[in-house]
């Protein structure tokens, strides 16, 4: 019998983590061989056993799994990555691809799914669901945001008003308004909160 894919599963959530790891080691062709609870220890844990595939939690304490994920790229250009988030917007999808992530899995997939991304991976092959797929095509073009416009977005996300912004970030309450013109315009919104809440469903600002 072939030697099994050994496994490196990242995540900060104790219940997640031993799910995941007890759906993976049930596998006769799966092993997790590290567990790490943020993405600092990822990376460190990837050093030390050089699994064929990691899964990454994007959302971890100390360093996120974008932020693992391009260490561990940095380091070892061939390493094989999966993201597991909660998280589905197509901007989050579009930040993990970019730091090298080879399939990207929503928490709620069925493990057929999860064991099934495993495969490819290991394989050499990316691997999106339909869904997030989907998410990645029917969101395009992805909004061309200026840094400023971006600052501007996160405040309005925050409920801030055009004269809080301008305070905030110590320019010209017009100058905020011509911002905001210019976000509802690239975001196709009618107004603020849309403007917030397309930002949030995206995953161009985080909470």
């Amino acid at each position: 019998m072939s030697e099994p894919i050994r496994i490196l599963v990242a995540e900060d959530h104790l219940v997640a983590r031993v799910g995941v790891t007890t759906i993976v080691n049930m596998q006769p062709d799966m092993q997790v061989v590290a567990e790490a609870s943020n993405g600092q220890q990822a990376v460190e844990l990837y050093r030390q056993h050089r699994p064929d595939v990691t899964l990454l939690d994007l959302r971890m304490p100390v360093m996120g799994g974008v932020g693992a994920a391009n260490a561990i790229r940095g380091e070892f250009p061939k390493a094989r990555m999966i993201a597991l988030t909660t998280y589905g917007g197509d901007e989050d999808i579009r930040r993990a691809m970019a730091a090298g992530v080879q399939a990207y899995l929503t928490k709620d997939v069925l493990h057929d799914e999860l064991l099934k991304a495993i495969r490819a991976v290991h394989a050499g092959n990316t691997y999106l669901p339909s869904a997030v797929a989907a998410a990645l095509t029917a969101q395009m073009p992805r909004p061309d945001l200026s840094g400023r416009e971006l600052e501007v977005l996160g405040l309005i996300v925050q409920g801030l008003a055009n004269k809080q912004i301008a305070y905030s970030l110590g320019i010209a309450e017009h100058t905020v308004k011509n911002h905001v013109k210019s976000i509802l315009g690239k975001l196709g919104a009618q107004d603020r909160t849309q403007a917030a809440t397309v930002a949030i469903q995206r995953g161009i600002i985080h909470l």
